[in-house]
Parts: structure tokens; C-alpha cells; sequence
């Protein structure tokens, strides 16, 4: 049942980030975390991560904007790696309050961001990229900040949603693999996350034929309830 409930938290996660861009990490994580804990659910949700991000490519591969995609790359994947190496040395406690923080902090910091109308190039691209990477190794997900560097960039539905999957895509490689180098990353748990990520990508896929009819004011909505929602849930699980 447990499994079940996996599954099924994964297809609506993969299914609502098809949509918006992110969030599949944010709703996925604290199920992972109450199922495996905190240490084993981050190299879980990294390989989950990988998969659901690939699924994006594949759903609008036409239109990945590949300049973006490199700016933002080069410097966020080496990041990645090194975030997800500071993560591997801290207390598991300490894991659930930073995500719980961070999470909570990113709704007021994406408001401060969207009401400033700035138009960014492809140096912004990749500070932005470096800084989120090294932030993405260690939360696990950092999606709803990268979110408005690729829309102030000036992507938008099909584009955005590629080029944004396409560029974590590397990240969450590189997270993988420094999991995987330190021993965090057996072959149950990359059994697991793949088994968590078969729901995100088929979620994807469902979520295409929605994508043109989402409106800005419901994304943004949508994405403020989870990130107070799952910010909450890890803090609760750190404190009880």
C-alpha cells in the first residue's frame, strides 16, 4: 500500500510539473521522507528527478532553447555536485528544517522576483544557474527559483518547460552521481527512485494537453500552496 500511495503522490506530482514547469520534488519529497527518511529520499528523489525531467524533454523536445539551456548548465551541474556533497555530511534533522526553511522562503523571495520587471540575458542565465545548482544539491529541489530566471529570460509554456527540464536534467545527473561516489546511492535506492520516477514521467505526459490552457494567476497559486504545504510537512518532521 505504501508503494500505491508512491505512485500515486508521483503521477499527480508529474502531472502538476508537467504543467507548471516544478514542484514534482516539492510534493513528492515529504512522502519519500515519511517512507524512507530523509537521508535515504534525497539520492531517491535525485534519480526520481532525472527521469521526470527527461520525460519534460521528450514532451516538447522541439522547443528547448539550447543557449538557455547551455548558460544555465555549465555552471549548475558542477554546482549540483558540490551542494549534494555538502548535503552527505549533514545531520539527517538538519536536512528536514533547511529543506523546510527554504521551501517556506521561496514563496515571498518569488514574489520579490516577479515584481520587478527585469528582462535577463544569458549572463544572468548562468549566475543564476551557478547559485541554484549549489542550492539544488542541498534541497533537493530549487525549481520555483529557477522558474523566474528562464521566464524574465523570456520563455514561455512549451519553451519554458523544456529548456527548464533540459537544464536541471544535468543537475540532477550530477547529484546523482556524487550520490553514488559517496556511497549514498546503493542499487535499492536507485530501484526506488525509479520506481518513484516511472509515475512522474507518465504524469508528464498527461499533463501536455493541459499546458496551453493554464492561466499565470493559477500557476502562481498553485505553486505558493505547495511550497508553504511541503515547507510545513518537512518542518513537522523535524520537530516531532
Amino acid at each position: 500500500m505504501s508503494l500505491v500511495f508512491v505512485l500515486t503522490v508521483g503521477l499527480v506530482a508529474g502531472t502538476i510539473s508537467g504543467i507548471v514547469g516544478t514542484g514534482s520534488s516539492i510534493m513528492l519529497m515529504p512522502v519519500l521522507i515519511y517512507q524512507y527518511g530523509p537521508k535515504q529520499a534525497v539520492p531517491i528523489m535525485a534519480v526520481a528527478a532525472v527521469m521526470s525531467n527527461f520525460s519534460r524533454i521528450l514532451a516538447w523536445y522541439r522547443e528547448v532553447d539550447w543557449r538557455a539551456c547551455a548558460a544555465y548548465s555549465i555552471p549548475a551541474i558542477p554546482a549540483a555536485s558540490l551542494g549534494a556533497r555538502t548535503l552527505l555530511v549533514l545531520p539527517s534533522r538538519v536536512v528536514d528544517i533547511s529543506i523546510g526553511l527554504f521551501l517556506i522562503a521561496m514563496v515571498p523571495a518569488r514574489h520579490w522576483l516577479a515584481s520587478h520587471q527585469l528582462k535577463f540575458s544569458l549572463w544572468h542565465l548562468a549566475l543564476g544557474g551557478a547559485v541554484v545548482g549549489y542550492l539544488t544539491g542541498i534541497v533537493v529541489s530549487t525549481g520555483p527559483l529557477s522558474v523566474p530566471l528562464f521566464l524574465f529570460y523570456g520563455l514561455t509554456k512549451g519553451a519554458f518547460l523544456a529548456t527548464e527540464a533540459a537544464s536541471s536534467l544535468g543537475m540532477y545527473v550530477s547529484k546523482s552521481v556524487t550520490f553514488q561516489r559517496f556511497g549514498a546511492l546503493t542499487a535499492e535506492i536507485a530501484l526506488q527512485g525509479l520506481i518513484a520516477g516511472s509515475s512522474l514521467m507518465f504524469g508528464a505526459f498527461i499533463a501536455k494537453r493541459f499546458v496551453l490552457h493554464m492561466k499565470p494567476d493559477a500557476f502562481r497559486l498553485l505553486m505558493d500552496g505547495i511550497m508553504i504545504a511541503a515547507g510545513l510537512s518537512m518542518l513537522w518532521t523535524a520537530f516531532s
